[in-house]
Protein backbone atom coordinates (compact mmCIF):
# COMPACT_ATOMS: atom_id res chain seq x y z
CA UNK A 1 0.00 0.00 0.00
CA UNK A 2 1.18 3.66 -0.88
CA UNK A 3 0.59 6.20 1.52
CA UNK A 4 0.78 9.73 0.92
CA UNK A 5 1.01 13.07 3.38
CA UNK A 6 -1.01 16.09 2.99
CA UNK A 7 -0.31 18.98 4.68
CA UNK A 8 -2.21 17.99 7.53
CA UNK A 9 -0.75 16.05 10.24
CA UNK A 10 -2.26 12.64 10.24
CA UNK A 11 -4.64 13.17 7.04
CA UNK A 12 -3.53 10.33 5.08
CA UNK A 13 -3.92 8.95 1.50
CA UNK A 14 -3.99 5.42 0.82
CA UNK A 15 -3.47 3.63 -2.41
CA UNK A 16 -3.95 0.21 -1.49
CA UNK A 17 -2.47 -2.52 -4.21
CA UNK A 18 -4.63 -3.36 -7.19
CA UNK A 19 -4.48 -6.89 -9.29
CA UNK A 20 -6.15 -6.80 -12.70
CA UNK A 21 -6.26 -8.08 -15.94
CA UNK A 22 -9.20 -8.50 -18.71
CA UNK A 23 -11.80 -9.82 -16.01
CA UNK A 24 -11.41 -6.91 -13.83
CA UNK A 25 -9.46 -6.68 -10.36
CA UNK A 26 -8.94 -7.59 -6.91
CA UNK A 27 -7.44 -5.03 -4.04
CA UNK A 28 -7.21 -5.29 -0.17
CA UNK A 29 -9.61 -2.59 0.53
CA UNK A 30 -8.76 -3.05 4.23
CA UNK A 31 -6.53 -4.91 5.93
CA UNK A 32 -5.30 -3.78 10.21
CA UNK A 33 -2.35 -5.02 10.04
CA UNK A 34 -0.94 -3.40 7.49
CA UNK A 35 -2.47 -0.02 9.07
CA UNK A 36 -1.33 -1.28 12.46
CA UNK A 37 2.43 -1.66 10.67
CA UNK A 38 1.99 2.10 9.45
CA UNK A 39 1.41 3.22 13.47
CA UNK A 40 -2.36 3.64 12.38
CA UNK A 41 -3.93 1.82 15.13
CA UNK A 42 -8.20 2.55 14.96
CA UNK A 43 -10.81 0.17 16.10
CA UNK A 44 -13.45 0.71 13.21
CA UNK A 45 -16.44 -0.40 14.48
CA UNK A 46 -18.96 0.16 11.61
CA UNK A 47 -19.10 0.73 7.97
CA UNK A 48 -21.57 3.81 6.11
CA UNK A 49 -22.10 4.10 3.05
CA UNK A 50 -23.86 6.71 0.89
CA UNK A 51 -25.28 7.01 -2.53
CA UNK A 52 -25.53 11.29 -4.74
CA UNK A 53 -27.36 10.60 -7.56
CA UNK A 54 -26.18 14.21 -8.87
CA UNK A 55 -22.58 15.88 -9.85
CA UNK A 56 -22.41 18.36 -7.28
CA UNK A 57 -23.92 17.37 -4.34
CA UNK A 58 -21.86 18.84 -0.99
CA UNK A 59 -22.37 16.78 2.06
CA UNK A 60 -20.68 18.73 4.97
CA UNK A 61 -18.32 19.96 6.89
CA UNK A 62 -18.89 17.34 9.37
CA UNK A 63 -17.52 16.09 12.90
CA UNK A 64 -18.74 14.68 16.03
CA UNK A 65 -17.66 16.59 19.09
CA UNK A 66 -15.68 14.74 21.94
CA UNK A 67 -16.05 12.12 23.44
CA UNK A 68 -17.67 10.92 20.39
CA UNK A 69 -14.99 12.15 17.69
CA UNK A 70 -14.85 9.39 14.52
CA UNK A 71 -11.75 8.87 12.69
CA UNK A 72 -12.94 7.95 9.03
CA UNK A 73 -11.34 5.67 6.89
CA UNK A 74 -13.28 6.90 3.43
CA UNK A 75 -13.02 5.31 -0.43
CA UNK A 76 -15.46 5.58 -3.31
CA UNK A 77 -16.92 2.62 -4.55
CA UNK A 78 -18.57 4.02 -8.20
CA UNK A 79 -17.91 7.63 -9.47
CA UNK A 80 -15.65 10.08 -7.81
CA UNK A 81 -15.76 12.90 -4.91
CA UNK A 82 -13.95 15.73 -3.83
CA UNK A 83 -12.89 15.02 -0.63
CA UNK A 84 -11.84 18.01 1.96
CA UNK A 85 -10.67 17.44 5.07
CA UNK A 86 -10.66 20.95 7.98
CA UNK A 87 -8.27 20.85 10.99
CA UNK A 88 -10.64 22.15 13.77
CA UNK A 89 -7.81 21.27 16.68
CA UNK A 90 -7.23 24.19 18.65
CA UNK A 91 -3.76 25.33 19.51
CA UNK A 92 -2.76 23.44 16.44
CA UNK A 93 -0.22 24.52 14.07
CA UNK A 94 -3.05 23.83 10.98
CA UNK A 95 -5.89 24.80 12.37
CA UNK A 96 -8.36 26.14 9.99
CA UNK A 97 -6.35 24.80 6.92
CA UNK A 98 -7.55 22.65 4.76
CA UNK A 99 -6.58 19.66 2.13
CA UNK A 100 -8.45 18.20 -0.65
CA UNK A 101 -8.09 15.17 -2.98
CA UNK A 102 -9.60 13.44 -5.74
CA UNK A 103 -11.03 9.92 -4.69
CA UNK A 104 -12.60 7.89 -7.35
CA UNK A 105 -13.27 3.99 -8.06
CA UNK A 106 -10.55 4.03 -10.38
CA UNK A 107 -7.92 5.70 -8.52
CA UNK A 108 -9.03 3.58 -5.40
CA UNK A 109 -7.65 6.10 -3.25
CA UNK A 110 -8.47 6.26 0.40
CA UNK A 111 -8.44 8.65 3.25
CA UNK A 112 -7.95 8.59 6.29
CA UNK A 113 -9.66 12.05 8.50
CA UNK A 114 -8.54 11.60 12.08
CA UNK A 115 -10.74 12.76 15.13
CA UNK A 116 -10.13 16.62 15.25
CA UNK A 117 -10.75 16.79 11.64
CA UNK A 118 -14.18 18.12 9.68
CA UNK A 119 -14.71 16.44 6.63
CA UNK A 120 -16.98 16.70 3.41
CA UNK A 121 -17.15 15.80 -0.06
CA UNK A 122 -18.37 16.86 -3.23
CA UNK A 123 -19.59 14.32 -5.87
CA UNK A 124 -17.83 15.41 -8.97
CA UNK A 125 -20.05 12.33 -11.18
CA UNK A 126 -23.49 11.46 -10.89
CA UNK A 127 -24.52 7.81 -9.00
CA UNK A 128 -21.31 8.47 -6.67
CA UNK A 129 -20.91 6.02 -4.16
CA UNK A 130 -19.09 6.54 -0.88
CA UNK A 131 -18.25 3.60 1.49
CA UNK A 132 -16.48 4.72 5.27
CA UNK A 133 -15.26 3.08 8.23
CA UNK A 134 -15.56 5.09 11.18
CA UNK A 135 -14.22 3.96 15.20
CA UNK A 136 -17.61 5.69 17.13
CA UNK A 137 -21.21 5.15 16.52
CA UNK A 138 -22.80 8.17 15.11
CA UNK A 139 -24.44 10.88 18.13
CA UNK A 140 -26.68 12.78 17.04
CA UNK A 141 -26.34 14.68 20.11
CA UNK A 142 -22.49 14.95 19.75
CA UNK A 143 -23.14 15.97 15.42
CA UNK A 144 -21.93 19.20 14.52
CA UNK A 145 -21.04 20.91 11.52
CA UNK A 146 -19.27 23.58 9.72
CA UNK A 147 -20.09 26.37 6.50
CA UNK A 148 -19.04 24.74 3.31
CA UNK A 149 -18.64 28.38 2.16
CA UNK A 150 -17.18 30.26 5.20
CA UNK A 151 -14.50 32.45 3.76
CA UNK A 152 -11.83 32.26 6.35
CA UNK A 153 -11.63 28.79 5.13
CA UNK A 154 -11.38 29.62 1.43
CA UNK A 155 -11.97 25.84 0.43
CA UNK A 156 -11.43 25.87 -3.67
CA UNK A 157 -14.54 23.55 -3.87
CA UNK A 158 -15.36 22.71 -7.64
CA UNK A 159 -18.60 24.24 -7.93
CA UNK A 160 -20.12 27.54 -7.10
CA UNK A 161 -23.90 26.38 -6.78
CA UNK A 162 -23.56 23.18 -5.20
CA UNK A 163 -26.94 20.78 -3.91
CA UNK A 164 -27.05 20.99 -0.40
CA UNK A 165 -29.02 19.35 2.44
CA UNK A 166 -31.41 21.82 4.76
CA UNK A 167 -28.60 20.94 7.81
CA UNK A 168 -25.79 21.65 5.39
CA UNK A 169 -27.24 24.95 4.10
CA UNK A 170 -27.23 26.47 8.09
CA UNK A 171 -24.01 25.57 9.04
CA UNK A 172 -21.87 28.20 10.81
CA UNK A 173 -18.67 29.43 9.71
CA UNK A 174 -15.36 28.02 11.65
CA UNK A 175 -15.49 31.01 13.95
CA UNK A 176 -18.90 30.23 15.37
CA UNK A 177 -18.68 26.32 15.35
CA UNK A 178 -18.53 24.71 18.72
CA UNK A 179 -15.39 22.60 18.89
CA UNK A 180 -14.18 20.94 21.94
CA UNK A 181 -11.16 19.56 20.38
CA UNK A 182 -7.58 20.77 22.16
CA UNK A 183 -4.29 20.05 19.77
CA UNK A 184 -2.10 17.47 21.09
CA UNK A 185 1.74 18.18 21.23
CA UNK A 186 3.69 15.34 20.63
CA UNK A 187 6.81 15.65 22.57
CA UNK A 188 9.56 14.04 20.78
CA UNK A 189 12.01 12.11 23.20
Amino acid sequence: MKVISTKLPGVLVFEPKSYGDHRGFFMESYNRHTLEQLGIHHDFIQDNHSLSVQAGILRGLHYQLAPKAQTKLVRVLSGAVYDVVVDIRQGSPTYGEWAGVILSAENKRQILVPQGFAHGICTLVPNTQLMYKVDQYYSPEHDRGIGWNDPQLGIEWPVSDPILSDKDRGQPPLAQAEINYLYERKEQT
